[in-house]
């Protein structure tokens, strides 16, 4: 994928996050920080709160925010299958090529879906399955060996079935293999 394709998915990714945002904001995970912390800068009203399973990980993400002098940013260790938040928490629940990682799928649907209030956004991004041939082989002989991905995916088709189910409105589409998603739950 080129710069165009990867700022372009990620752009449309991001565009559930309004301007000017002062809301609650969970983002899961957090990774290194790379793609986020820069965009924190510019809600300096939100509460940001960034989990990831791998300390390392967070760890790096941390030290971004504090090179931005980010005040509004937390951080936790956790697992996206057990949140440690009560229900309808979030305005936003952001999660950034987190999917294709996670080892139980379905228990990350529930908890990001929980911790979400009524009325809130769910946005992100992640690798899904047959759009690509070269791509998915290359996830299957190389990124799940490594342990970077773990089946089972996602296809278009199955997410946006998906998250129809979970969701009151929701816009996706791919670019390559990637797909992204801004869904926005049903007020109950």
């Amino acid at each position: 994928m080129n710069k165009a394709e990867n700022d372009d998915y990620l752009e449309k990714a991001l565009s559930g996050i309004p301007e000017n945002f002062s809301g609650k904001l969970l983002e899961v995970p957090v990774g290194t920080g790379i793609l986020t912390m820069p965009v924190y800068q510019t809600m300096p009203e939100a509460d940001i709160t960034c989990l990831d399973y791998s300390a390392d990980m967070m760890g790096q993400a941390q030290e971004k925010a504090e090179h931005l002098r980010l005040k509004n940013v937390t951080f936790r260790q956790g697992d996206v299958g057990a949140l440690p938040y009560a229900d309808d928490t979030f305005d936003i629940v952001l999660s950034l090529n987190g999917f294709h990682v996670f080892p139980d799928k379905e228990a990350a649907y529930r908890e990001l879906f929980r911790v979400l209030r009524p009325g809130g956004t769910f946005c992100g991004c992640f690798y899904v399955k047959g759009e690509q041939k070269r791509t998915d082989w290359f996830v299957r002989h190389v990124y799940e060996k490594t342990g970077f991905f773990t089946p089972p995916y996602e296809t278009a088709f199955s997410l946006k079935k998906r998250l129809g189910k979970l969701y009151a409105a929701v816009t996706l589409g791919t670019v390559k293999s990637m797909a992204w998603f801004v869904c926005r739950k049903g007020l109950r």
